[in-house]
């Protein structure tokens, strides 16, 4: 099975997005080795002067996982038009190496409109030479009206985007684009 490292970029506990990552992780159980990240909080803030050396065992682990892992999905909400700090913070400190470079990507934005965070993210995403596809970029706006407190997608359309998204997903594990 192909390894999945998942990155969630909400700092709430039981957010629209943990549950997201919840379904995805059941969805993808007969096919990928998923693990989730949710500790984006642990990373201290990026300093460049200790990026290349000094780097902090918290983050050499952190970029360890992305490393290691066959592919990666980003599942993250807008704050104030644009990526949480946690998840930006956490990017950072993979600027300086290539532990993004080529790695099949997935990058699912959910919040209340996500828009503008989630173009950020795939612009983000693009300058770090992950690959991605537009099928393998889904932006679910208005999240909150379409999962339930029992972590069910309840909207028709969000079950067949999500559907489309992870068909997408397992055809770049196992073809990523050049």
């Amino acid at each position: 099975m192909k390894k999945i490292f998942v990155i969630n970029g909400s700092a709430s506990k039981n957010s629209s997005n943990q549950k997201l990552i919840e379904i995805f992780c059941n969805l993808a159980k007969d096919f990928f080795s998923v693990t989730v990240f949710e500790d984006l909080k642990t990373l201290p803030h990026f300093d460049p002067e200790l990026s290349v050396t000094g780097t902090p065992k918290v983050v050499l682990d952190f970029r360890h996982r992305i490393e290691t892992a066959d592919g990666i999905l980003i599942c993250t909400p807008e704050y104030v038009f644009s990526i949480p700090g946690g998840l930006k913070n956490a990017i950072e400190w993979c600027v300086s190496t290539t532990v993004f470079s080529d790695k099949p990507t997935g990058l699912i934005t959910a919040s209340a409109n996500g828009e503008k965070g989630h173009e950020e993210l795939q612009l983000i995403m693009k300058t770090l030479m992950t690959k991605f596809t537009t099928e393998t970029t889904l932006l679910i706006q208005g999240v909150r009206g379409k999962i339930n407190q029992q972590g069910e997608i309840t909207d028709d359309k969000t079950k067949d985007d999500l559907a489309k998204f992870m068909d997408a997903f397992k055809t770049l594990m196992d073809n990523p684009p050049d």
